[in-house]
């Protein structure tokens, strides 16, 4: 019989019975309580009623966006974080796609872009309020992953998967009561969910700070410093500027308080590794590597790199460590790692086809093909060895360049598109050639696009650097090569 985990809204509501007078977050307003946020959460579900269907979150960095996603699961809804600073038309079209029937948000009067909106104000709950019961395959939210239709697809995760992730990766990092989470990922991603779930399920206080966001490194360590934050979760690449900032400065430390530092999100530079381990004070430090999908939610692989857990090679390499307890591996003859067990998402919604192809069932198993080549190291452990795809990874988000190249094609000055990622000291980011689709009328269709993309693209999708060429090159079968194209136009060969 397959074992079964504890639904994490279940876990909260009983943690927030147990210490009603612990914190549960800081942010900006002060402290909130066990019992103060899951009185929040209560209201937020009344005022949804039960079984909403998928409701869209306004996210904002603070205690009201992390009431909301209790308050969703408590009404038996899905979630579904919403980028306030995306544009309109990029919010209806994201509220299409996930069937998003109300819209939650913090701010009064937003700007509407088709479902009815709840804002500020909600009536005040019933004190006998109680969430409805779930089931393991009932949804608990959907998140949009880069597409190569050059639309995102959506990803349906489902209750039980969630259970099962946040299990294993709270038992992995210990997180407990007096423990204080930094709450850094963005919110419209699933890394904020391995930041807020494990928290709050196991009696810690998740810590929101505007300086963690600030840009300058040294308000960002004050920071950990003032909040005694004790577990960090950051992408690799941010961590990679830690690291040199740390090693430049020579004089700074990371606070007494942070115990536990998780990665992950790109490949780990031996160089920063190396740096890490001559710091002062970081032989105590647990630095924790992990990896996963969004189709494979949260976390599926981890290792510790350093600190007193460390079974690392010696050789200096990073690998994306070991499947955790959920977790069922399988290794394709091309070096595919494929996935399998409970956490795996529901599939892609209104995508059949696509759900068919990259969720296959093997032996009678369902896994997920991540795409990711991988090898087994002398001890057992998983060694990342690059796509069999173009998608790219920048600051830890999956990007299909076909996505970067769609959104640049949506500009009518433009012919056609090739984009591609490209190492950038520590980090990898996007770089994209286009061919005008106009005659040479003196404008710079560059900064056209750049304001384009500002209007109408994430963050993510909008190229590091973008190059007008005459032309690009082509595969013998007539499709864009986009690394040849790169290539031609860096070394002019």
């Amino acid at each position: 019989m397959p074992e079964t985990f504890p639904d994490v809204l279940r876990r909260f509501w009983r943690t927030a019975g147990l210490h009603p007078r612990a914190v549960a977050v800081v942010d900006a307003a002060g402290s909130t309580t066990y019992a103060a946020l899951r009185a929040r959460a209560a209201q937020v579900a009344g005022a949804l009623g039960p079984r909403p269907g998928t409701v869209g979150v306004l996210t904002d960095r603070g205690a009201g966006t992390v009431a909301a996603l209790l308050g969703v699961l408590a009404a038996g809804g899905t979630y579904c974080p919403v980028d306030p600073a995306f544009t309109a038309e990029r919010k209806k079209e994201l509220a299409e796609t996930a069937a998003i029937r109300t819209v939650l948000t913090p701010r009064p009067d937003p700007e509407p872009f088709g479902p009815p909106v709840l804002g500020p104000g909600l009536p005040a709950a019933d004190g006998s309020f109680e969430p409805l019961p779930p089931a393991p395959d009932d949804p608990a939210y959907v998140l949009f992953t880069s597409g190569s239709t050059g639309r995102p697809k959506p990803v349906v995760t489902p209750r039980g998967a969630v259970a099962a992730a946040v299990h294993s990766l709270a038992e992995l990092l210990e997180v407990g009561p007096g423990d204080r989470v930094l709450q850094f990922a963005s919110l419209n991603w699933d890394t904020s969910f391995e930041e807020i779930l494990p928290t709050l399920t196991r009696g810690a206080t998740l810590v929101f700070d505007a300086d963690a966001h600030s840009g300058s490194l040294p308000r960002f360590l004050r920071m950990l410093d003032r909040l005694r934050v004790s577990v960090l979760d950051l992408p690799t690449a941010f961590w990679h500027e830690l690291v040199h900032h740390l090693t430049e400065d020579g004089g700074t430390a990371l606070p007494e308080s942070v115990r536990t530092v998780v990665i992950g999100g790109e490949a780990t530079s031996r160089a920063r590794l190396g740096n890490w381990r001559t710091l002062p004070g970081t032989d105590r430090i647990r630095l924790v590597n992990t990896y996963g999908c969004t189709e494979t939610t949260l976390v599926t692989h981890a290792g510790d790199l350093h600190g007193p857990h460390s079974r690392a090679p010696e050789d200096g390499s990073a690998p994306i460590g070991r499947a955790l307890p959920h977790v069922r591996e399988r290794i394709g003859a091309d070096g595919e790692l494929l996935v399998g067990g409970p956490a795996l998402a529901l599939g892609y919604l209104g995508l059949p086809e696509a759900t068919a192809e990259r969720f296959p069932v093997l032996d009678g198993v369902r896994h997920f093909r991540t795409g990711d080549r991988v090898r087994r190291g002398e001890r057992g452990e998983l060694h990342h060895e690059g796509r069999l795809d173009d998608q790219i990874k920048v600051r830890g988000i999956r990007v299909d360049p076909a996505e970067v190249e769609a959104q640049l094609c949506a500009h009518p000055g433009v012919a056609s598109a090739a984009a591609t990622g490209v190492a950038a000291g520590d980090h990898t980011v996007v770089v994209a050639y286009v061919t005008a689709g106009r005659p040479d009328d003196g404008t710079d269709l560059a900064a056209e696009l750049r304001a384009h993309l500002r209007r109408h693209a994430p963050g993510h999708l909008r190229p590091h650097r973008i190059t007008v060429v005459p032309e690009l090159v082509h595969t013998a079968s007539g499709k864009v090569d986009r690394r040849r194209t790169h290539h031609r136009y860096t070394t002019g060969a």
